[in-house]
């Protein structure tokens, strides 16, 4: 399968010298961006904020950032206390760190470092015109906005990567009318309402939001999650040293890359996986996360040889590593559809493979696919179907390479970090 890069040298020059236009712009907002989980973290999401506060410093907005120490970064101790470069610095603390290993342990790192965070920004004070933007990573991060907004008057922007409480709900941690979920869906109702804009990364979780706080419905913008596509580009497999070494170049492989949460139906992959044992496909996981070592079980209990299970990799590496497969899986458990957004869906885009993603019907992952024919739909417990769709791929290249080139072309024209970071300083500056 030959992929190469689709950009046009016309749409090249367009995109240059929108970029160009956009970097002269001088913004009069500071931004403070307040996040646990930041570069060099693995995180999908700390990997994302880094991308888009440097977009938004080449843009003119001065950004300034508040973040921990590595805690998904397996190897990477410590990261520099301080960093600053043109319109950028970024400040790390250290109390995040404490006890990373376990559930309740990340939890009540998420708690100590929205209390530091409350104390650092106690301290330094609030610029006129600068805005804060919070994250929910931890949970519980966007009421730290709330009070300061409350003792300040300082606008704030929240972006939603998951819902809390209704997550904890959907997975029977706690009951939906428990004092605990009551207490937070009254809390969310109080930030969100303060708030000076709601992002959240699909329709579907914009919709869920105004059905909690209807009154709020124009502050909501839907701004999708990125990936790079000049430092992911197609590879074929037998120039990718990554394939090479994990010995996929002449297997027909099947990438599986990101958190293996208990938001993601892997349940589903490891069906197809077992009616394609005896297939020459293998199926590579890339990553961690709560149902990874149940899926190492089941793997080890059923005999399947058709498995590779990898650590999470090097941003350095990740070109290689979303390239060295010939297809790409998403996944979203039923019922979460409305409150998760796959960030895992933009680089495998990116690598310009064809992509098949698991999720219930009616979905924007359904929507994106379809419309920009880069692969295909299956609805949670179709293992069935995904694996006659996977060995369908196998057996004919040149449907695989058409779903590529579409793959490609969406990231291209769609999610890039420049357009997405348009978005964002739109919001940001804005005077609502």
């Amino acid at each position: 399968m030959v992929l190469g890069k689709l950009t046009t040298p016309s749409k090249t020059a367009y995109f240059r010298e929108q970029t160009d236009q956009v970097e002269t712009r001088i913004s009069q907002h500071t931004v403070k961006l307040i996040t646990q989980f930041f570069a060099p973290d693995f995180a999908a999401t700390g990997q994302l904020l880094d991308e888009l506060v440097r977009q938004l410093a080449k843009q003119g907005m001065p950004v300034e950032v508040f973040t921990g120490q590595p805690g998904y970064a397996d190897g990477i101790d410590d990261a520099p206390h301080r960093e600053s470069s043109k319109n950028l610095n970024i400040r790390r603390s250290r109390i995040s760190q404490l006890w990373a290993g376990r559930i309740r342990g990340k939890t009540l790192n998420g708690l100590l470092f929205a209390m530091r965070a409350f104390l650092h920004l106690l301290r330094h004070g609030f610029e006129k015109d600068k805005v804060l933007l919070l994250t929910t990573a931890p949970p519980f991060l966007p009421v730290i906005g709330y009070v300061i907004s409350l003792l300040f008057n300082t606008p704030y922007v929240v972006i939603l990567y998951d819902l809390y409480p209704d997550i904890a709900i959907e997975l029977d941690v706690v009951d939906y009318h428990h004092p605990v979920a009551k207490f937070w869906r009254w809390m969310n109702q109080r930030v969100w309402r303060r708030a000076k804009s709601l992002i959240v990364l699909s329709p579907s979780m914009k919709e869920r939001v105004v059905g909690h706080c209807p009154d709020i419905a124009d502050r909501v913008e839907v701004i999708h999650s990125w990936a790079d596509p000049e430092l992911i580009k197609p590879i074929e497999k037998k120039d990718n040293w990554f394939a090479r070494k994990h010995g996929l170049v002449d297997t027909f492989t099947v990438l599986y890359s990101g958190n293996m949460g208990r938001c993601h139906d892997i349940e589903t992959i490891f069906e197809a996986a077992k009616l394609l044992r005896n297939e020459p496909i293998k199926f590579v996981c890339i990553g961690s996360g709560a149902k990874r070592e149940k899926l190492i079980e089941d793997v080890a209990a059923e005999g399947l040889e058709n498995f590779l299970f990898l650590p999470y990799q090097d941003k350095k590496d990740i070109p290689y590593s979303m390239t060295a497969c010939d297809v790409s899986l998403v996944s979203v458990s039923e019922g979460m559809e409305s409150l998760v957004a796959p960030s895992k869906l933009y680089p495998a885009l990116a690598a310009g493979r064809p992509i098949a993603v698991i999720c219930p019907e009616g979905t924007y992952l359904e929507k994106l696919v379809s419309d920009d024919n880069c692969g295909s739909v299956f609805s949670n417990g179709e293992g069935q179907k995904l694996s006659s769709f996977l060995k369908l791929l196998s057996q004919k290249p040149s449907m695989a390479s058409k779903m590529s080139q579409q793959a490609r072309l969406s990231i291209e024209q769609k999610f890039t970090p420049r357009i997405i970071s348009e978005k964002y300083f739109q919001v940001l500056k804005s005077d609502r």
